[in-house]
């Protein structure tokens, strides 16, 4: 008979392991090359993480537009048509949430994705200034509206890690892009663009 102290401890060993990956992640986005790449030309290595996560997500066919300016890279942030990836991104995060259950709510699991949140806060908005001023550009709300979507890629790298998501995960494939200097500026109207 399968008892809760059974269970409990066959689950212990997973979460372990969910916890360490996570403080493991959260060490590496301070090293990372956040914004260094925004309006260079793409590598093989970016455009095939691009395509990874568009043919792990719903925009399978979206073609890849790699924006060259922080002017139209926040053109873009503003179109309407996004809105729809950003629930779709949602739904695959609400669905990781669902697939770790309780583990979720633990102490430890908010402890440490709170970790997470912290260091990209603390690394990124310095990196997106940085990027922008290279520039010409001082407007705050972008640098922040940039260095929000990097912290949000951030978590939800984590959140697939912990739930089990390897690095063909579509979230894995978006760290990817932004920790090697990009910023996926969502799908639009049939493309994924990319700054």
């Amino acid at each position: 008979m399968t008892t809760v102290a059974g269970l409990a401890e066959r689950a212990a060993p997973a979460a372990a392991r969910a916890l360490a990956g996570i403080d493991i992640f959260a060490a590496r986005i301070a090293g990372e090359s956040w914004f260094s790449g925004t309006g260079l030309p793409p590598t093989e290595a970016e455009a095939a993480d691009a395509r990874a996560y568009l043919a792990a997500g719903s925009g399978r066919d979206a073609a890849l537009v790699w924006v060259g300016s922080w002017a139209e890279a926040e053109r873009t942030t503003r179109a309407p048509e996004g809105l729809a990836w950003w629930d779709a991104e949602d739904a695959v995060r609400a669905g990781l949430l669902e697939a770790l259950g309780a583990f979720a709510g633990t102490p430890g699991y908010l402890a440490a994705m709170n970790r997470v949140m912290t260091t990209a806060t603390d690394t990124v908005l310095g990196a997106a200034a940085v990027a922008a001023a290279r520039e010409g550009v001082a407007d705050q709300a972008l640098i922040r509206v940039a260095a929000g979507a990097a912290t949000q890629a951030c978590y939800q790298a984590a959140l697939a890690g912990a739930a089990g998501g390897g690095g063909d995960h579509p979230f894995a494939a978006k760290y990817r892009l932004f920790a090697g200097g990009r910023w996926p500026l969502g799908v639009v109207g049939g493309a994924f663009y990319l700054f």
